[in-house]
């Protein structure tokens, strides 16, 4: 048997085996052990959904999740769960008595000697009403109709509006308002201040003559709920422009001897299957009699590859637009995927390609 003699050895050896002894102990970790639902109606019941991951170096059995009272219902995996797999719990409140609630349930597994407890709270109202439907995006306290504003086939020299209807959540009054605006986008809210239970309406002005270039222009900007609020991610709202050369009146003879572009197809359909990428072809050819300029060809999204084999088609010559779609990119994105392009048919001087994937 060897011995350790150095004392500086012995120590760093004593500290390796608690590190992995604590980390042993530590097996099944969790994102959040306290979920605050916020607000429900009465006998409207609230799930809250913990995250785990099993750290452990063998399998995971959970035997049975106990709540603190027969107004939650649990549920929990009933298989086991491998080493380094995440997995769900959910707890669901019956909301049966107005007020405050504070429910708790105890994990009992083979991953830990003690139970790990879990905790959802939150508010039972009696006149609460649900506005998901209405106001599906939830930044903060603060619910919005969507977090998308789309500015198509804006016209150079023209103005264009959208509009954010915003609905109060919390118990407190905020001042809702958009930062990161680019200089051709201006934004006001009405009213002003929005008390609790309380929606109004942010009306989001496009001034085209500050569009610098043809095509899709897009930019990202961020609802805050007071002013001087911080940029993060999960206020973000995508905001794209489409800018169209200013409309002109063609005679008859112009309008006969004018370019016009025919697609063998304007949507792609991937069916990935267990594929990472699929391909598309789309024939575009010039039906006209003068050539077809295509100025512009751009993608609204991330999880695109596209090529064109020629811009310039004179009078019957064909193009072929090649587009990649990538599965794991096109299923994150949260823009409908669209390809754009911009070209000199009188008739059709922009054109989008639907993108859809299964």
């Amino acid at each position: 048997m060897k011995i350790i003699s150095n004392p500086l050895r012995l120590l760093v050896l004593l500290l390796t085996v608690m590190a992995f002894a604590s980390a042993s102990a530590q097996k099944i970790i969790a994102t959040k052990t306290v979920i605050d639902v916020g607000k429900t109606g009465y006998r409207m019941p609230v799930t809250a959904v913990f995250e785990f991951r099993n750290k452990s170096l063998k399998r995971l059995k959970i035997d049975d999740v106990r709540p603190d009272c027969n107004c939650t219902k649990i549920d929990f995996p009933q298989e086991e769960i491998g080493m380094g797999e995440h997995f769900r719990i959910s707890m669901t409140y019956d909301a049966s008595q107005l007020g405050h609630f504070d429910k708790q349930a105890a994990i009992i597994s083979n991953g830990s000697k003690k139970p790990i407890y879990i905790r959802m709270k939150g508010i039972v109202l009696a006149d609460w009403q649900d506005f998901s439907n209405t106001y599906p995006i939830e930044i903060g306290d603060l619910r919005l109709d969507r977090n998308i504003l789309e500015f198509d086939d804006v016209y150079k020299g023209f103005i264009q509006v959208q509009e954010l209807y915003i609905y109060n959540n919390g118990t407190r009054a905020y001042e809702p308002n958009l930062m990161h605006l680019p200089e051709y986008l201006t934004a006001a809210m009405s009213p002003q201040r929005l008390p609790p239970g309380r929606a109004g309406k942010m009306t989001v002005t496009l001034n085209s003559d500050k569009l610098h270039d043809y095509g899709l222009t897009q930019t990202s900007v961020y609802l805050g709920s007071m002013p001087g609020d911080k940029v993060r991610p999960e206020n973000e709202i995508s905001c794209s422009a489409v800018l169209l050369p200013a409309v002109s009146e063609l005679t008859a003879e112009q309008r006969e001897y004018a370019p016009h572009l025919r697609l063998s197809s304007d949507n792609i359909s991937f069916a990935f299957g267990k594929k990472s990428k699929q391909k598309a072809v789309i024939e575009l050819t010039n039906t006209g009699r003068t050539p077809l300029n295509i100025s512009s060809l751009q993608m609204f999204t991330g999880g695109l590859t596209i090529q064109l084999t020629k811009r310039r088609l004179a009078p019957g010559e064909s193009s072929k637009l090649k587009v990649t779609g990538f599965r794991e990119q096109l299923m994150q994105t949260r823009v409908r995927p669209r390809i754009l392009m911009i070209c000199n048919d009188p008739d059709r001087p922009k054109v989008t390609i639907e993108v859809k994937s299964e």
